[in-house]
């Protein structure tokens, strides 16, 4: 299987392809004003550590990534369906499980 989001690849032409204009932005109103604040939104600990990158946790394994994305552009990457399979049944138990056991 290869995956490709490369700006190179091209779909197939159907034959009924129209150029299409983006929208242009509206024109500022002058007369109207910005809308006053009227919520609060205050960040736990947690994830303002999180958005200032400060937490290192070993979750994210920027070889590993690295690696899966070559194999996935050299069209190596390979896919295990039954693990895949075994992960979600497990997780959907154990999820069950949880909501049972709190009711």
């Amino acid at each position: 299987m290869k995956i490709a989001n490369s700006p190179d690849s091209k779909l197939p032409q159907t034959g009924v392809e129209k150029a299409v204009e983006a929208p242009r932005p509206a024109k500022a109103d002058a007369s109207k004003k910005t809308p006053e604040a009227s919520a609060k939104v205050e960040l736990s600990n947690a994830a303002s550590a999180l958005s200032s990158g400060e937490v290192d946790d070993g979750s994210f394994d920027a070889a590993k990534v690295q690696r899966i994305s070559q194999a996935i552009a050299e069209g190596k990457f390979t896919i295990n369906a039954r693990a895949i399979a075994d992960k979600l049944i497990s997780n959907a138990e154990e999820l069950v499980s949880r909501n049972q056991a709190s009711h």
